[in-house]
């Protein structure tokens, strides 16, 4: 993971590697997986299918928080980077974030073989970069190299490795690539989007140097910036704006045969998270993405006087959760909290604590609302393999009280709760003093438990203590935390529920202690390479249920998706994987002012 945390969640870019970085930015963004499709040609099909016939010209105002910090894709980590960065690059095969199904982008057609480990793909003919320079299976080689190369260091290397092994690419024609995977990958082809397609003819020299990872840095003259995404750099002024402008050689077409894109430029406007619900009541920005529930409800009554729409997309993939500590704490010198261990590792104490939860109410109070009580670490965004049968568990202190008699505790004359041995019953609830709805979150818990009897003290500090808490020194009771996700598939929660995982955070880099741990492990791997889709959906539901059952950790809420945009903007479909509003950036057009 890089370094940003946005809208309290902590968010993982597709880097296995680094436990901090690890824990930062979008988990797996977009790089996961889901079933591949059987052993056919796939056929062409447009992208733009299904949506209005737009009209070219215009130019799209959005906001960035911070400037970029570089525009190669090879190295791209941080979220901002990556919101430019897309808009001018693609990808072989792309996730339609709508449908959260994969459809050609460069490749028009793919097979895959029987055993699931080679899949052919099609190139579309003709395709030209951004200089008009012709594109063809030798970039799609060049750039799966450099993808590969250690020395490169390219933050996604890892997920084109299996078992430490590499995927192989070979050239077969002109326009057709085979790509072989040491072993069948069940969702491989929701790999390809993410890894933007590079230019040899630009880049093979700067590689070749060994400094290719130096190369179009933010002061880097635009026409030296080239790739096959819907538009190119035009302009970059430090501390005020950047211009992307359309790109004449973009491969795509709508349905009548008009060539995308629609927009003659996007405006990136450098505007801090704080000022971007004014500037866009202002009528600054033409879209805002992910709003705060409060920014949500401060816009709402002033839509339909100022000529915008506002969009609550329902849960997200991002999950706030709380977990206690589990480590093996025997070298660490922490006495109290390896005392309390006894408590936490009761599965009764753990159910008890979230029936004294009441989710309801941090819906209501901490995210107006907006949010989405979970049954376990999945969320109703994950269209396809969320598990319904689940459901999220409603507060009841009498079941709490009833779980804790049976375990051996007890409450005194003043309504603490106490141990078998006597010991009052408390923990220190550790959480990010900087994301303000988990701290209101983690004093509601802290409310709810002592109706309970059990004494919760909220500590708070910054990321980087947090981190080290967590995974160097271990000196925690429980914490409350948010994952985010940019795919919905359940690969990219291998890192969190598998015992080895590097998000294993209740219990870091230790084997598994209990049989529904090691099945959770058995389940994680086998759905990995599972090919047929409807048992690896068995496989996947049998997960969750066993996390819901067993609480590893215990998931509380999924925050809703709230973007907003101008009602003239035509084929706006925001949507549940980011980037929520820019993901169809080609499609999107401008309405005549009296439609």
């Amino acid at each position: 993971m890089g370094g940003n945390m946005k809208h309290g969640r902590l968010e993982r870019h597709p880097s296995h590697c680094g436990q901090h970085a690890l824990l930062v930015a979008t988990l797996l963004a977009g790089l996961a997986c889901a079933p591949p499709k059987p052993s056919s040609p796939v056929a062409q099909e447009a992208l733009a299918t299904q949506v209005e016939v737009g009209q070219p010209g215009g130019r799209l105002v959005v906001a960035l928080t911070a400037e970029p910090k570089t525009f190669n894709p090879v190295i791209v980590g941080d979220l901002t980077s990556r919101a430019v960065v897309h808009r001018m690059t693609a990808d072989l095969i792309r996730i339609d974030r709508e449908s959260q199904e994969t459809v050609p982008a460069l490749a028009e057609s793919w097979t895959v073989s029987g055993d699931g480990r080679r899949y052919t793909l099609k190139l579309r003919p003709e395709l030209r970069f951004s200089d008009g320079h012709p594109a063809g299976a030798d970039d799609v080689i060049f750039s799966f190299r450099v993808y590969l190369d250690e020395t490169v260091a390219s933050p996604q290397r890892d997920l084109l490795l299996f078992d430490g092994k590499p995927l192989n690419v070979r050239k077969i024609g002109p326009t057709t690539v085979e790509f072989e995977l040491p072993e069948p990958y069940a969702a491989a082809e929701r790999l390809f989007d993410g890894f933007a397609i590079l230019p040899q003819h630009r880049l093979e020299e700067a590689y070749e140097a060994g400094h290719l990872a130096a190369a179009w840095g933010p002061r880097t003259s635009p026409v030296d910036i080239v790739g096959l995404g819907p538009f190119r750099l035009k302009e970059y002024r430090l501390g005020e704006h950047l211009v992307l402008e359309r790109n004449p050689h973009y491969w795509d077409h709508d349905d009548a045969g008009q060539q995308l894109p629609y927009l003659d430029e996007i405006v990136f406007l450098f505007t801090p998270e704080e000022t971007q619900t004014l500037r866009f009541l202002a009528g600054d920005l033409d879209i805002v993405n992910r709003l705060s529930p409060e920014n949500f409800a401060a816009l709402d009554d002033a839509a339909k006087r100022r000529g915008y729409r506002l969009y609550d997309l329902g849960a997200g993939l991002d999950y706030h959760f709380l977990f206690f500590n589990l480590n093996d704490l025997v070298t660490k010198r922490l006495p109290q909290t390896a005392r309390k261990q006894r408590w936490f590792h009761q599965l009764a104490f753990r159910q008890a604590v979230l029936a004294a939860i009441d989710l309801e109410s941090i819906v209501r109070l901490v995210f107006q609302g907006r949010a989405t009580p979970l049954a376990s670490h999945m969320t109703p965004g994950s269209q396809r393999w969320v598990n319904r049968d689940l459901e999220p568990p409603r507060r009841s202190l009498d079941k709490a009280r009833l779980l804790l008699q049976e375990s051996g505790f007890r409450w005194d004359a003043d309504g603490q709760l106490r141990d078998d041995q006597d010991q009052r019953v408390g923990f220190s609830l550790l959480t990010i003093a900087s994301r303000p709805q988990t701290t209101r979150t983690a004093t509601m818990i802290q409310n709810d438990l002592q109706q309970l009897g059990i004494d919760v003290q909220v500590t708070t500090l910054e990321l980087g203590a947090v981190l080290e808490r967590l995974f160097e020194t271990h000196d925690y009771d429980a914490c409350l935390l948010a994952l985010g996700g940019s795919d919905a598939d359940p690969n990219p929660a291998m890192n969190v529920l598998l015992s080895s995982g590097s998000h294993h955070l209740w219990r870091l880099g230790q084997a598994p202690t209990t049989p529904w741990q090691a099945e959770i492990d058995r389940l994680m791997q086998q759905q990995l390479s599972t090919l047929d889709p409807g048992e690896r959906k068995r496989l996947v539901d049998r997960v969750q249920h066993l996390v819901a059952e067993n609480l590893p950790m215990l998931s509380l809420v999924s925050p809703n998706v709230l973007v907003g945009a101008k009602q003239r903007l035509g084929n706006f479909r925001p949507a549940i994987l980011p980037h929520h509003t820019l993901w169809n950036v080609e499609e999107l057009f401008w309405k005549p002012t009296d439609s």
